[in-house]
C-alpha cells in the first residue's frame, strides 16, 4: 500500500514508489497573522528550505519530495484533498514522527524548533508523535496478525 511506503520513508525507513499526482481543497491550518491559509506544493516547500526537491512517490492523492541541504534530510507531501492528508496523517502517526501541517501540506525536518519557527513563516501547526507499540497490552487483545 503506498501509504505505509510514505510513511515508512517519511519516518525514516525507505522505501519507493510511483502512481499519480494532484493538490486541491482545505484543511484546517491558521496562517500568520490569522491570514488564510495557503497551500504550498513540494516544490515551493523545499524552495522556502533553500533546495530542489527531487518528487520521489507520486501517489493518486498526495506526491512526496525530498531534499538534503547542509547534511539535513527533508521530506515534503502535498495532497490533493484535505481527507487524503488527514488519512495519510493518522496513519503514520503509528509510525512516529515530527511534522510541520499546514493547508494540504506537510514537512518534516531536523527538530521541533526549526518547524516551530517555519511555522511563523509558512503558517500550519507543529505535530509530534511517538511510534505506537506494537506489543498488545494484555493477552485478550487480538494480535497483528488476525486482520480480517
Amino acid at each position: 500500500m503506498l501509504a505505509i511506503a510514505s510513511a515508512l520513508t517519511l519516518t525514516g525507513c525507505s522505501a519507493q514508489a510511483e502512481a499519480g499526482s494532484g493538490s486541491k481543497s482545505a484543511l484546517n491550518a491558521t496562517a500568520p497573522g490569522g491570514k488564510t491559509p495557503r497551500t504550498y506544493t513540494v516544490e515551493q516547500l523545499a524552495a522556502v528550505i533553500g533546495c530542489t526537491s527531487k518528487i520521489t512517490l507520486k501517489a493518486l492523492d498526495y506526491r512526496k519530495g525530498e531534499c538534503t541541504r547542509d547534511g539535513i534530510p527533508y521530506v515534503f507531501l502535498d495532497f490533493q484533498t484535505a481527507e487524503g492528508q488527514r488519512e495519510w496523517l493518522d496513519y503514520a502517526e503509528m509510525y512516529g514522527g515530527l511534522y510541520l501541517i499546514g493547508d494540504r501540506w506537510a514537512l518534516s525536518a531536523k527538530s521541533k524548533s526549526f518547524m516551530q519557527e517555519l511555522s511563523r513563516q509558512l503558517g500550519g501547526t507543529v505535530e509530534e508523535h511517538g511510534p505506537r507499540s506494537s506489543t498488545p497490552p494484555s493477552s485478550s487483545t487480538p494480535s497483528p496478525s488476525a486482520h480480517h
